[in-house]
This record gives structure tokens, C-alpha cells and sequence, in this order.
């Protein structure tokens, strides 16, 4: 445990802070309870971790299963690259990102019947939408070159509502450009959203095409469509960066650079942490202190939630992008040698001072199953602050509640860490990301888990594709029984041939059936007939 006396505290905190002034973030583990002990005992560990991170960096392959390099770390140093190929490839991206947005904002891209794009529409679905939506809403002001929209689900009533907010901006819909997210472009969320898109547009008298730009993999289903269509252009998604990893490419920085954020200060400042995080020192490099301090708080094992608490608005969305990258690149039934280890650390948040009123309650007396990632920014804002009493502002209450906090917290027993950054720019939010992205990877290692495959979420979406075979058969067999009694879930099973899946029926045509159009009605039972 660390030492209660102040003095002592402090000069704990002193010893473990790590701090850059010239990057302007600093890191300060001293309150995450962990022993002096530990970090000797784990100094073999860390530095293989940290040499299987160079050899990533080298081009080593990270995933055996898919055969495929991991290489978000090139797209803001496309010199250390392993191939020329991979090098050109990212800078031409960049160059092309930057000016493809300059001719849209000059006018030399314009809509197809209004004089000019305002409003920027993104469709995609996880890292595709969280890193996108995560640095608009951090680094987005009143001065945006374009007004950011974002379709990140298949939920028709929220696609509604994004579209009708679009609808009610200046020059709604005729003024907007959509950008198409997908990998593959098979994936349903976004296949989706662009389906639903591109119905809104024809049934405004406009052309979908004339207002499209895919991101994707080459030769994908979307880029097969935006060929065909004759969009306005496509830009390149690589196997090699994961939609967790991607902000930093095309997929960030095309929605941002339209946005109007200053994607070389996004890059500059992931470049300076990335360089930072090579340090051969563990004591002497943040991402492997952070991966360190979750390890010892969860027991290598996952035993502790992370709790993410920006005390800045701008950072909401934070805690929700780090659900995705922490989550689905930690949470593992498997460790790399095939043994079952359910690995993973749970993440939620929200944001200071805001939970001052809502769960820092129980984070101080209730269960002891967390740890706290304090988010600290210097800068209060632009300009110069009043003093609501006096010698204080409001900043100044903010900081005193995150300050607070971190006490009440310590004097519980419950672990906590403190990243401070100088301000919320687009420089800082690239260090932050690019801070997380190298300690989930140095935690993967610690702990032998694969940080860079999702065998998980494949698997869901196979479930989900079973589910929507069983619907389409249960609907098939309802048709054809039109006029005949109403049908119970069991029976309907067993008229597909899947005597096992009356559960999966059953919820399905309920569902049909609180739907007008959908061709099912519900009879007391629950029986069902074609309606």
C-alpha cells in the first residue's frame, strides 16, 4: 500500500510521475496503490512486451489466424513503415485527405444542386463511428468548416432522427456529404445506414452518388457500388489497421479534415506520444506505466472495471471509445497459446464534475471493483475566466472536485490514476490516442492475449445472420399457411425444419408484428398469420 503520511505521499508522486513538458501530458500512477515491489518483479516481463511491440512496429505479423501486420502506428510515421509501397500509400492518403477537404470547402467539390457542402454526414458502425464521433465532438467549434452528423447503428427511429436533424440545418440535405464507412462493405450497420441514406436523397429529388464518398478496402462490395454508381470519390481502409486503430487514418482524419479540425496537429501529437511510448525504460515509458498499473490493479486478469473520468466536456465521448478499444482488444476467451483465460478489463465513464452527482458514491463506499482513470486538462478555455466568488472560477471548481475526488477516493482504499494533458487541441487528443492505443497492446503481451483480432464480434455476427435466416423462413411459412389458422412459435419451428428455435421465432414475429407492413399479425396465444 502507499504511504498515508503526506510527505511521504508526495514524494511518492514525485518518483512516479511521468512527464513531458514539451509533449505537454503527464501521467501519475503514484495513487494505484502499487507496491515498489512490483514493479521490479514485472521488469522482465514489460521489457518482452516492449520488444514485441518493436518488432510489431517492423512489420512482425500480429494476428497468425488472419496473417496480417498491425501497423496503425505508420500512419503518423509512414517512414518506419516496412515496405515503400505502404509508405507511398500512406502519405498519398494524407495528401489526398487534405486535399480533397480543401475542394469541398473552396467549392471546387459541390453538391448537386446546392452551392456548397455544409453538412458532413458519417456512416459506420464501432471504431468506424466511436473515433470519428469521439474527436468531432472534442475538437468540433462554432467555426467548422462543416456541421458533423453521424449514422452509427441499424436503429430505423435514430437513422429518423439524424436525417430529420440534417433536414432542419442550412441547406438540409441538398448541402450534404456522406461519408460511407466499411471495411468490407458487407457489414450490416453501415450497408445499412447507407441503404436508408440513399432513400432519403432519391425521395428528396437528389442523387445519392452525386453526394457519396466511400472509405473501404479495395475491391470490397462498397467499392464495387461506389464504382459503379460513380461516386464522388473512395479512399483506402488497409487490412493492416484495425476500425479501433483507424482514427489516424483515412477513417478519422477524412470526416475530421471535412470537419475542419487540423489533422496535422491530430497526427503530429499521436507521433510525439508514439515516440514517447518507445522508450526501452518501463519505469520511463506511460504506456507501459499505464498497462503496468491495470495489471496489478486487476491481477493480470480482469478483477477491476476501469472507470474513465474526463473532467473536460469536451472529452465526453472518451470513456466510450476506450469501451471499444480496451474491450474488444482485451476481452478474450483464449490467451495466444490456446489456452481458455476469459481475459479483459471492463470500461465505463462519463465525466466530471457530472458524477459528483451520480455513481462517485458508490466509487467511494460501495463496491471495490474499479479503478479510476482521472483525465485532467490545464487550459480552462480560450479566453480569460470570470470569478464566481472571489479568486475562484468556475475552472477552478473543477479542478477542485477532480482534485477532491482523487483524495476521497485514496482515503477508501480505492486505486486511481491521473493523465493530465495542457489543453484539449487536436494535438492532445492525438497523444491521448495514441497513449491507449500502444497500452492496450503492451497489456495484450503482458497478459498473452492477441489485442489485435475480434474472434468475438465475427462470431456475433454469424448469430445475427442465423436469426434473420430463421425470420425470413418463419415469414415464408406464414405466407404459404395464409388463410389457415393461426400458427403458435412451436409449430411454425417445426414447419421450417427448426423444431429447436421456437424461442427464436416467437421474438422474431413479435417484433414483425408491432411493425405496420410487415406483412405478420399477432393472435392471442401468441398465435401468428400473414396479415
Amino acid at each position: 500500500m502507499p504511504p498515508a503520511d503526506p510527505k511521504a505521499l508526495f514524494e511518492r508522486y514525485r518518483r512516479l510521475l511521468w512527464s513531458d513538458e514539451a509533449i505537454g501530458l503527464s501521467l501519475d500512477v503514484s495513487r494505484m496503490d502499487v507496491p515498489d515491489s512490483f514493479w521490479r518483479e514485472m521488469d522482465a516481463a514489460a521489457r518482452r512486451a516492449l520488444g514485441e511491440m518493436a518488432a510489431l512496429e517492423k512489420g512482425a505479423i500480429a494476428n497468425p489466424d488472419e496473417k496480417r501486420m498491425v501497423g496503425h502506428y505508420w500512419l503518423r510515421a509512414p517512414e518506419l513503415a516496412p515496405t515503400a509501397e505502404i509508405r507511398r500509400a500512406i502519405e498519398s492518403t494524407i495528401e489526398r485527405v487534405e486535399a480533397f477537404a480543401a475542394d469541398v470547402h473552396s467549392g471546387r467539390v459541390r453538391p448537386e444542386k446546392a452551392a456548397n457542402f455544409r453538412n458532413l454526414l458519417s456512416i459506420g458502425i464501432g471504431g468506424s463511428a466511436l473515433g470519428p464521433e469521439f474527436a468531432s465532438d472534442a475538437l468540433g467549434t462554432r467555426e467548422d468548416r462543416m456541421r458533423a452528423f453521424f449514422i452509427d447503428n441499424t436503429d430505423p427511429d435514430g437513422i429518423d432522427r439524424t436525417l430529420d436533424a440534417i433536414a432542419a440545418s442550412e441547406g438540409g440535405l441538398a448541402a450534404t456529404l456522406v461519408v460511407v464507412i466499411s471495411k468490407s462493405g458487407g457489414t450490416p450497420e453501415p450497408r445499412n445506414g447507407m441503404l436508408e441514406a440513399a432513400r432519403a436523397f432519391s425521395k428528396a429529388g437528389l442523387s445519392f452518388a452525386r453526394h457519396a464518398v466511400a472509405v473501404t478496402g479495395e475491391g470490397s462490395a462498397l467499392d464495387e457500388t461506389a464504382v459503379a454508381e460513380k461516386w464522388i470519390d473512395r479512399f483506402p481502409m488497409w487490412d493492416w489497421v484495425g476500425g479501433r486503430t483507424s482514427e489516424t487514418a483515412a477513417v478519422g482524419l477524412l470526416p475530421a479534415a471535412l470537419q475542419g479540425i487540423d489533422v496535422d496537429a491530430l497526427l503530429a501529437g499521436a507521433r510525439e506520444m508514439d515516440a514517447a511510448t518507445r522508450a526501452a525504460d518501463p519505469m520511463k515509458n506511460p504506456a507501459m506505466l499505464l498497462a503496468l498499473a491495470w495489471h496489478h490493479a486487476t491481477n493480470g486478469r480482469g478483477e477491476k472495471s476501469m472507470v474513465v473520468l474526463p473532467y473536460k466536456d469536451r472529452l465526453l465521448l472518451l470513456s466510450r471509445y476506450l469501451q471499444q478499444l480496451v474491450m474488444e482488444s482485451l476481452g478474450k476467451e483464449k490467451d495466444r497459446d490456446g489456452r481458455v483465460v476469459h481475459q479483459g478489463i471492463s470500461v465505463y465513464g462519463n465525466k466530471g464534475s457530472t458524477d459528483q452527482h451520480a455513481y462517485v458514491q458508490q466509487l467511494r463506499d460501495g463496491v471495490p471493483n474499479f479503478f479510476v482513470t482521472f483525465v485532467a486538462v490545464t487550459r480552462d478555455r480560450a479566453g480569460e475566466s470570470i470569478e464566481v466568488e472571489p479568486g475562484v472560477t468556475s475552472g477552478d471548481y473543477l479542478h477542485g472536485f477532480l482534485l477532491g475526488t482523487r483524495r476521497a477516493l485514496h482515503e477508501s482504499g480505492r486505486p486511481s490514476l491521473t493523465i493530465t494533458a495542457r489543453d484539449a487541441s487536436a494535438r492532445a487528443v492525438g497523444q491521448l490516442i495514441a497513449l491507449f492505443e500502444r497500452a492496450v497492446g503492451l497489456y495484450g503481451s503482458l497478459v498473452n492475449v492477441n489485442a489485435y483480432h475480434q474472434p468475438g464480434v465475427e462470431a456475433g455476427k454469424k448469430a445475427a445472420a442465423a436469426v434473420l435466416e430463421i425470420q425470413k423462413k418463419a415469414v415464408a411459412a406464414l405466407r404459404a399457411a395464409k388463410g389457415k389458422p393461426p400458427m403458435s412459435a412451436e409449430a411454425i419451428a417445426e414447419a421450417i425444419g427448426s423444431p429447436d428455435e421456437a424461442e427464436t421465432v416467437l421474438l422474431v414475429l413479435e417484433r414483425l408484428a408491432g411493425n405496420s407492413g410487415r406483412g405478420v399479425r399477432r393472435e392471442a396465444g401468441p398465435r401468428f398469420s400473414a396479415s
